[in-house]
């Protein structure tokens, strides 16, 4: 089985709220939310896949100094494994805004559980309670 390697983001804002963003149709897990990010590419540092991907998703800038390690996941769908490490992030220039069309969505750490994510999502919201 192949594993995928996915780098993600908890952005919080100065409210202590957690941005979640939702996948659009005609991708897998459509519909579903998640925290922001994307895969690494070769070549690439998980840390150096979410600046890019923030960039290109929601139009904002960050620095691999404001990228602290939170967790990661690890998770087996049908035809692959995701290793996905969880950054949380509190600082970055400019407004996040969904720039493929998704929706996004500021959320306490206590709501998560109320909005439908992927399973490799999903055993990181208790540890985000908890720390945030």
């Amino acid at each position: 089985m192949k594993t995928v390697l996915v780098s993600a983001v908890a952005l919080i804002d100065v409210d202590g709220r957690i941005l979640l963003t939702q996948r659009p149709e005609g991708k897998s897990l459509a519909g579903l939310w998640e925290f922001p990010g994307g895969k690494v590419e070769p070549g690439e540092t998980p840390e150096a896949a979410l600046i890019r991907e923030l960039q290109e998703e929601l139009g904002i800038d960050t620095w691999q100094s404001c990228l602290a390690p939170l967790t990661f996941a690890s998770h087996s769908y049908e035809d692959f494994h995701l290793l996905m490490p969880l950054f949380a992030c509190r600082k970055w220039n400019g407004t996040p805004q969904g720039k493929e069309g998704q929706a996004l969505k500021w959320v306490r750490s206590k709501d998560l559980r109320s909005y439908p994510m992927p399973p490799a999502d999903e055993p990181l919201i208790p540890i985000l309670r908890d720390w945030v």
